[in-house]
């Protein structure tokens, strides 16, 4: 059997978009990308543990603590973009709230990065 959709599904259209895999390895791409930015957040902030604002202001204003930063919050958010997108595709039945959901979802996540690039560049370019 090469086609195992049921001939109303063939008539519709409805089968495979062939693009769960390329979220899938995104996903998990994101995830390990993660790893070690989430480890270098960590160690940053044991290392800034009661330091006063200005001498985070110039950790964050070195490039190489500045640019891992901002891969942490990208790869975050796209990597949180992506699993609420599964867990909207599976549990939310009805296309319209679906929908809804999904582009509440693709908004926010932007919103976050935006966010986030912002805060770093604030505070670590200096006026």
């Amino acid at each position: 059997m090469k086609d195992m959709r049921s001939p109303l599904n063939r008539v519709r259209g409805l089968g495979s978009a062939k693009t769960g895999t390329r979220d899938f390895w995104i996903q998990r791409l994101t995830a390990a990308a993660n790893v070690p930015l989430a480890l270098f957040l960590i160690a940053l902030l044991v290392a800034l543990t009661g330091a006063d604002y200005a001498t985070v202001r110039s950790y964050l204003g070195n490039p190489l603590v500045a640019i891992p930063m901002l891969l942490l919050v990208l790869s975050g958010t796209w990597h949180m973009r992506i699993g609420m997108q599964v867990i909207l595709e599976d549990y939310v039945h009805n296309e319209g709230p679906k929908v809804v959901s999904l582009a509440l979802n693709n908004f926010l996540s932007a919103v976050v990065a935006i966010a986030g690039v912002y805060a770093i560049l604030k505070i670590g370019i200096r006026s």
